[in-house]
């Protein structure tokens, strides 16, 4: 890059390569600072992408194949007393309600989209930038170093995740299922429409954790297979698992300037992602969230007034306000559907079930859901 980059990224997962791209596109100078490779275990992550974030990923030709990118065409939730609501692709009159993607091959698509743009160069440690963009996830160390705030509030659980093969195809339906000490276990479709294999995502007590994590592989089929009530017959593990304490978090600052010596040209940081905000993942949204992150900062610096620099305080506020009062909303929407199940005291669980019931009868409000669901405002 013969010009100094206007903007440091510092985190080079999908939501900071995405934002690189997006940047790029712009003709706006890029570092993106990617550490050196660690080896690790098999990445089983899985994430549920609706329809902004497909959209936002295929402007950018890194959209995964149809192999790992498999169509939600049905959502089926059940409560714990019969409670149940359905969503249907063909109802809402869209292709798929979501999309799961295997996280491996997503960011290899990054990956490649990355080296081939010229606005963007890699490099192993940060540089200087007029705005620095910390995208470094949840647990981010810069984050902490320029004094932010993080207020997280734990949950007594902590999420199992695993790839399953199923006796019987999956037909392309999520489904999840709600008990009545709050855990949620979610089997979500992979390899294609009339594939067999599911990713599961495991909310548990934390106390229950390390048992299922010690299970030998067919007592752990069994438990799960158990707890999705043999809906697709008997389940296979085909990976190894995974677990981490679940918790909902908000940074107290998404943007700010950078301590800076006399007479130097002023800098400035924002947060995007997890290291902005995490919330509970039984709705699937974590990372619909982080992109759309990145697209609005994007666009915020798209339309910037021709004088104003990318790390122009002012500007960056806008892109603070603009995603603050989305992400809180599905904060507080997650928690609040954790926290009713939590509960089974009196007469709530015939409450809820029935709340359950009624839900799915209601068309225009079931419809209005969805779309916020796909990333569709309007």
């Amino acid at each position: 890059m013969a010009l100094p980059p206007e903007v440091c990224i510092r985190g080079a997962g999908i939501v900071g390569r995405t934002l690189a791209l997006l940047l790029a596109r712009e003709r706006v100078r890029v570092a993106l600072v990617v550490p050196p490779a660690a080896a690790g275990k098999q990445d089983i992550r899985a994430y549920a992408l609706n329809t902004a974030s497909r959209t936002l990923l295929e402007s950018l030709r890194a959209w995964p194949d149809a192999a790992h990118a498999t169509p939600v065409r049905e959502m089926l939730v059940q409560g714990d007393e019969g409670g149940r609501v359905q969503f249907s692709a063909v109802r809402q009159k869209v292709d798929a309600l979501a999309w799961i993607v295997d996280v491996p091959a997503l960011e290899q698509q990054l990956a490649d989209a990355v080296r081939f743009q010229p606005q963007v160069e890699v490099v192993s440690e940060p540089v200087s930038a007029p705005l620095t963009v910390v995208c470094e996830g949840k647990a981010s160390a810069t984050r902490e170093a320029l004094g932010v705030s993080y207020a997280v509030t734990r949950y007594p659980q902590h999420a199992i995740a695993a790839r399953l093969e199923a006796a019987q195809p999956h037909d392309g339906v999520a489904r999840q299922w709600f008990n009545d000490t709050g855990e949620v276990l979610a089997l979500l479709p992979m390899g294609g429409v009339q594939g067999r294999s599911l990713a599961l995502v495991w909310s548990v007590d934390q106390l229950r954790a390390p048992a299922l994590l010690a299970q030998g592989d067919e007592e752990f089929n069994a438990a799960v297979s158990e707890a999705s009530h043999g809906a697709l017959g008997p389940l296979r593990l085909t990976s190894e698992r995974a677990a981490w304490p679940l918790a909902r978090a908000i940074a107290d600052r998404w943007t700010g300037t950078l301590p800076q010596a006399k007479g130097a040209a002023a800098q400035s940081w924002a947060l995007a992602g997890d290291a902005a905000h995490t919330v509970h993942p039984l709705a699937g949204q974590g990372l619909n969230l982080g992109l759309a992150d990145a697209a609005m900062l994007a666009d915020v610096i798209r339309q910037r007034e021709y004088w104003r620099s990318v790390g122009d305080p002012r500007l960056l506020r806008r892109y603070e306000r603009a995603r603050r009062a989305d992400v809180l909303q599905m904060s507080l929407a997650t928690d609040g559907l954790q926290q009713l199940f939590s509960h089974s005291v009196g007469p709530l669980p015939a409450l809820r079930n029935w709340g359950m019931r009624g839900f799915d009868r209601t068309r225009l409000l079931k419809h209005w859901i969805a779309n916020q669901a796909m990333g569709l405002k309007a």
